[in-house]
């Protein structure tokens, strides 16, 4: 009989991933959320997956052999302390994954405060076209691949996320990956509701460069102050930095203003050229620093620059929803002033002058502690109009985070409002961006629908 594995908090990105690769690993997993929601839950349960919905202690009779605990899970939640209680096995998901799936195989991992995502599946998807069949774990759903996570043969990419492990164990989750390959993306400060300044970020940082081999290599942004700090503290691994200066080893450079032809270069040595049909200086150098590692990983660079004419990016990664009434409409992760900026500089660049109307809802603990609110703002420049939908109550004051928009910006606390107003506003030819890292009330899909009440695309 396989082993039983049940998972407290399945139904994130992360969680959900891992319990895919447990699953087709030959055990018997199931698991429980808060709320069990597609479609991670769909997916989940049409591997065979059994959830439960909430935290009852009944779910762990019989008892499982192994109960592995999600982060955003903590002490008083009722499952939590029967664990704890009957002295049940527990374990968090980064060292289950670690221990269980990563040993042996040569592990890609890919580290930042931005881009994480994107780069993980261009990497994945760059091994897979050079026919090395990679295992992935991946905090979104590739295009390329149409799954979150798999597992492979001998090489695994692997999103290193910096938030941490569990409520047992605050390092954060990339300390449990031991990587021989590494991209250090980029790096600021977020997470506040666990990191109290951007030092402590950067001493988690270098306590994943300190597990990286000798022999291994470390690709890291060469523009990036912060991540020179965390190198100058130790680096004993191969070092090359990626990015758009003379000076760095793997560069880039955009063949015109959008982003959408690039040029790549290592050393003095132009490897190639490709279009495709991404935009933006964020996603360049999120490409530059993948086929770098590719390159440690053994794939040519030739190859490599050629795979990405076929990469069709990540799912509400400015996810392009399609026309609707001559209107065009996406999807965006971005939660971040910076990945905002970039994002909309990106498209703003590619659309020229049609006009862009974002809806932003800030969601992360960061942004809803106004901890980047003097950005919010400038971030949101590229755009003609910004409706900023607040929901429940924050201690900032939006309408000055908004004021350098000079009358562009509203806010709003319900998402109706958000989205009639969008309405009456949006016309034939307009980009339409709405930007969260959470479901935002399933703004984008109902905005289109009342645009195209047929459902119809045009």
């Amino acid at each position: 009989m396989s082993r039983h594995i049940h998972i407290l908090g399945i139904c994130g990105t992360f969680m959900g991933g891992v319990a895919l690769l447990a699953q087709r690993a030959g055990y018997r997993v199931t698991g429980s959320d808060q709320n069990t929601y597609p479609p991670m839950s769909t997916l989940l349960e049409s591997e065979g997956i059994e959830l439960t919905e909430g935290f009852d202690p009944a779910q762990l009779d019989p008892a499982p052999d192994l109960v592995v605990i999600g982060n955003a899970l903590s002490r008083g939640n009722p499952a939590v302390e029967a664990v704890l209680n009957r002295g049940l096995n527990y374990v968090s998901g980064p060292r289950w994954l670690g221990e269980n799936l990563l040993r042996g195989k040569t592990v890609l991992a890919v580290a930042g405060t931005h881009g994480k995502t994107t780069t993980s599946s261009m990497l994945a998807w760059i091994l897979e076209a050079a026919g090395h069949a990679p295992g992935f774990l991946i905090g979104g759903v590739p295009r390329n691949f149409n799954v979150s996570a798999r597992d492979g043969e001998e090489m695994f990419v692997v999103e290193a996320d910096e938030y941490d492990t569990a409520f047992f164990d605050k390092r954060a989750k990339f300390v449990h990956y031991r990587p021989r390959i590494a991209i250090l993306n980029n790096l600021e400060y977020d997470h506040a509701d666990i990191y109290p300044d951007l030092e402590s970020i950067k001493t988690q940082f270098h306590h994943m460069v300190r597990t990286i081999p000798g022999e291994g290599t470390i690709l890291s942004n060469g523009a990036d102050p912060n991540l020179d700090s965390v190198l100058r503290a130790g680096c004993w691994s191969r070092l090359e930095h990626f990015g758009a200066g003379e000076g760095d080893a793997w560069r880039v450079q955009l063949l015109d203003p959008g982003g959408s032809r690039l040029a790549f270069h290592h050393g003095d040595q132009l490897i190639g050229e490709t279009s495709w049909s991404h935009c933006g200086e964020h996603n360049a150098l999120n490409a530059c620093a993948a086929i770098g590692a590719a390159a440690a990983a053994g794939v040519a660079p030739e190859t490599a620059v050629a795979a990405l004419a076929d990469f069709r990016g990540v799912k509400r990664r400015l996810e392009s929803l399609g026309e609707f009434s001559g209107v065009s409409v996406y999807d965006d992760f971005a939660h971040h002033p910076t990945a905002i900026r970039m994002t909309l500089a990106g498209l703003r660049r590619r659309v020229g002058n049609a006009r862009l109307l974002v809806g932003l809802e800030p969601r992360s603990n960061t942004m809803r502690a106004g901890v980047h609110a003097d950005r919010l703002g400038p971030s949101l420049i590229a755009a003609d109009r910004v409706w900023l939908r607040t929901g429940d109550a924050i201690d900032w004051d939006p309408q000055e985070a908004l004021a350098p928009l000079e009358g562009r910006g509203r806010i709003v606390t319900r998402t109706d409002d958000m989205l009639r107003q969008m309405l009456d506003e949006a016309r034939g030819g307009d980009h339409v961006v709405f930007m969260s890292n959470g479901g935002f009330d399933a703004a984008p899909r109902r905005f289109t629908e009342a645009l195209q009440p047929s459902g119809g695309e045009t």
